[in-house]
C-alpha cells in the first residue's frame, strides 16, 4: 500500500482536531517555521529558543532524551507550559540535525 493511501484511511477516522493538529505539523514541516519558538544573534548566540525565555531548545530537547517527562520539565521550569514544550518538540522534529550538533557542542565544553 502506498503512504498517501495509508494516511487517507488515518484521516478518514480522525476527529477535526486531529487532523488541525496533522495539518499544523506538516506545515511546520514544509515551512520549517513553528509558532513559539525564536531566534535572535544577541540572545543565546542565535540558538532556537523559547519564547519570552532564554531556554534553548537544545536544553529541553536533552533533558528528554535524558529521561525528564513534560511533567518534570514543567516542574523545573515554572515559566513554562505545557504549549512551550509542544513547540519545543515541534521544532526538533523539524529541525533534529540543528538542535542534535547544538547538544553536541554544548556537551564539548
Amino acid at each position: 500500500m502506498l503512504a498517501i493511501e495509508e494516511v487517507e484511511k488515518l484521516l478518514s477516522r480522525m476527529s477535526l482536531g486531529e487532523k488541525a493538529q496533522v495539518l499544523q505539523w506538516i506545515t511546520q514541516d514544509l515551512t520549517g517555521t513553528v509558532p513559539g519558538i525564536e531566534s535572535a544573534p544577541n540572545v543565546l548566540g542565535g540558538e532556537p529558543r523559547i519564547v519570552r525565555t532564554r531556554i534553548p531548545v537544545w536544553a529541553l530537547v536533552q533533558y528528554r532524551k535524558l529521561g525528564l517527562d513534560d511533567v518534570g520539565l514543567l516542574a523545573c521550569y515554572p515559566s513554562l507550559r505545557a504549549e512551550d514544550l509542544a513547540n519545543a518538540w515541534a521544532y526538533y522534529r523539524s529541525h533534529p540535525e540543528e538542535i542534535d550538533k547544538q547538544i553536541q557542542e554544548n556537551e564539548d565544553t
